[in-house]
């Protein structure tokens, strides 16, 4: 296997809070792998772990909430990052209001949008959720403000990794 990760510590992307509903069950993680992966259609793909509570309501939803936060925002993120829905009602203690298609929309968000659900590949340990957004939402922030990678190195995932 040829390791990549002399080139990966270069990266400093930003982290999202990807939120889901369904079966009545609302559920919420950080993720830190994302991108825009089409201009034509407009299309965003997340890809969420296996072993994440999320990942299991995903699976049965719609459509997917997903949050950028603003750099002053960690607690948000060690929230989101560093408890499992397994074991916290993550949405009891934030600010959050149902969202198109009954998606979870952090009120707290600088900017959010929901997405239909296109398409689930596998990835290996993370399956890639394909989205098209049909809602959104933002506040103005200065670039370079949002919440990244190297903003939560500090965190403990509510989960292992796979």
């Amino acid at each position: 296997m040829v390791d990549v990760k002399g080139f990966t510590d270069l990266l400093d992307p930003p982290v999202y809070v990807v939120t889901a509903a369904a079966d009545g069950r609302r559920a919420g993680c950080l993720v830190g792998f994302a991108s825009q992966s089409s201009l034509h259609p407009v299309r965003f793909v997340v890809w969420l772990s296996k072993v994440n509570h999320t990942y299991g309501v995903a699976c049965r939803a719609t459509h997917l909430g997903v949050h950028l936060l603003g750099r002053e925002q960690h607690g948000l993120a060690r929230l989101f990052g560093g408890e499992s829905g397994d074991h916290v009602d993550k949405f009891a203690s934030t600010r959050w209001e149902q969202g198109a298609h009954g998606v979870p929309v952090l009120a707290d968000a600088c900017a959010w949008f929901v997405g239909r659900v296109e398409e689930r590949g596998d990835w290996g340990d993370h399956v890639g959720f394909c989205l098209t957004p049909v809602d959104t939402g933002a506040v103005p922030l200065p670039r370079g403000e949002v919440l990244r990678l190297s903003d939560v190195v500090d965190l403990s995932p509510g989960h292992p990794a796979p």
